[in-house]
């Protein structure tokens, strides 16, 4: 099998790279971090110049025909930087279900917008109560005569405080966890009955707490069918997980570089820290767990087209279960060799471990995969 990148591909990556390493140094990331918005409208326009908005939407769409592979290769670039701006948001999540489930007037009206970094869809997916079951929906849509009358709170919605537009999960029909009567709604931000509450995450990004009061959406905002939309929101989870593996290679792998740096200019007892055999051993052991991460994101990134749902979601679990627990570990080491600097908010390496650590959560923790691939036979079936 061939590993290597097609030219388009290598040029993507050389394009994205290059930009982060002259727009996205340390202290600019925190005058980023420090906006009202948290993140780059200016660089959110240069990611659409290049075509990374619409990279993963189809030619007839606007986009440029990307896959998961493309994907990877831009979110690994930005967790090296530690990017701000909600490409996995809107472009991964919402822009997901756009492609999964709009009908042509919905893709046409919004995928172009979005891919020239005009408009700004935020995912409404997650609640309180839900933890890691996508099934789990208490938000209610109720018909009333041409329109559905949406209530109810979401939760932890990524950049929801700074997007035109919601897609929300809302049901339609049958109980709070059954897989049945689930759909999807595109709901203005400013909608009457919408409010926001914007916050700050533990990993510097952004998000909201969104109420939803007697929102009433037409059926012309209905993303797909309005009772079977969980394999939607499934496929799309898998994507981002996909993604998310990809982001934290390039988080790990910034990780590993600074500590390496770090211990070749730390001098302690009149000798760089790095000359200690033990501390080379611990950096080699990082390394390691860098290089086992790197190939499950690949697996990942190959398997998120996988159109056999069950092998692609016992594949994506393995792959989230490794990253899990390669990010957990480099960065504690990372900390542990910065010693007391490591944990500073003037130094890079302890935003990382907090994006890092975030990362290992989102979409499911390492024990909410161990526990799915185990009921799914493990990742090789012995049939």
């Amino acid at each position: 099998m061939d590993f290597d990148l097609s030219p388009e591909q290598q040029l993507v990556k050389d394009s994205v790279t290059r930009l982060l390493a002259d727009r996205y140094g340390f202290e600019r990331r925190k005058a980023y971090q420090a906006s009202a918005e948290g993140w780059s409208r200016e660089l959110w326009r240069q990611y659409a110049e290049l075509g990374l908005l619409g990279l993963p939407f189809a030619e007839a769409d606007g986009g440029f025909g990307g896959g998961p592979v493309e994907t990877a290769i831009v979110m690994e670039a930005f967790g090296e930087a530690l990017a701000l701006e909600p490409y996995l948001a809107s472009v991964t999540l919402a822009g997901g279900v756009l492609r999964r489930a709009a009908n042509d007037r919905q893709r046409a009206a919004l995928i172009p917008q979005l891919a020239a970094g005009e408009l700004l869809i935020a995912f409404a997916h997650s609640e309180p109560q839900a933890r890691y079951d996508l099934h789990d929906v208490g938000v209610s849509a109720k018909r009333d005569g041409d329109v559905f009358v949406v209530d109810g709170a979401k939760a932890l919605v990524l950049h929801g405080d700074s997007a035109q537009k919601l897609i929300v999960s809302a049901r339609t029909g049958g109980e709070r966890r059954d897989r049945e009567g689930v759909g999807l709604f595109l709901v203005a931000a400013d909608a009457p009955g919408v409010s926001r509450r914007g916050y700050r995450t533990q990993d510097g990004a952004r998000a909201a707490e969104v109420m939803l009061e007697g929102v009433r959406v037409s059926a012309a905002d209905v993303i797909g069918d309005p009772s079977a939309g969980l394999s939607v929101i499934e496929d799309v989870a898998d994507g981002a997980i996909a993604a998310l593996c990809a982001e934290a290679v390039g988080a790990m792998q910034e990780a590993l570089k600074l500590t390496v740096e770090y211990l070749k200019t730390r001098k302690q007892f009149g000798v760089t820290i790095g000359s200690f055999q033990a501390l080379q051993h611990r950096a080699s052991d990082m390394l390691v767990a860098l290089e086992q991460a790197r190939s499950m994101a690949a697996f990942a990134a190959m398997m998120a087209s996988e159109e056999n749902r069950s092998e692609r979601r016992r594949a994506l679990s393995a792959a989230k279960i490794q990253i899990g627990q390669s990010a957990r570990f480099i960065g504690q080491q990372a900390i542990q060799l910065h010693g007391g600097m490591g944990m500073t908010m003037e130094m890079k390496i302890g935003h990382l471990f907090k994006r890092l650590a975030m990362i290992e959560r989102q979409f499911g923790d390492v024990d909410h995969h161990l526990a799915l691939l185990t009921a799914r036979g493990g990742q090789i079936d012995a049939g």
